[in-house]
């Protein structure tokens, strides 16, 4: 597990929004919805941007987390799905 000191910043439970940056994929924003809908079921509608070269895409999720495992949780799993360079 990551250790974070996210518990000392925030009060749980609030929205917080994570940035996934990965090699350009028509499938990368439904990839990061489905990790989220795993660890934290809703509604989810994210916002994507394109790298000037198009080689790289950043999709951005707001997602209700409830603890520091449970932002920990998310890092890692989004870090996992196949051409995901960093989850900020």
């Amino acid at each position: 597990m990551l250790n974070t000191e996210f518990d000392k910043y925030l009060e749980f439970p609030t929205s917080f929004p994570f940035k996934v940056v990965g090699d350009y994929s028509e499938q990368l924003a439904e990839q990061v919805v489905m990790v989220v809908q795993k660890h934290a079921p809703g509604d989810y509608t994210t916002s994507s941007k394109t790298s000037s070269k198009g080689s790289y895409l950043s999709v951005t999720i707001r997602v209700q987390v409830t603890s520091k495992e449970h932002i920990e949780t998310l890092y890692t799993e989004l870090a996992a799905i196949e051409g995901v360079r960093r989850v900020l």
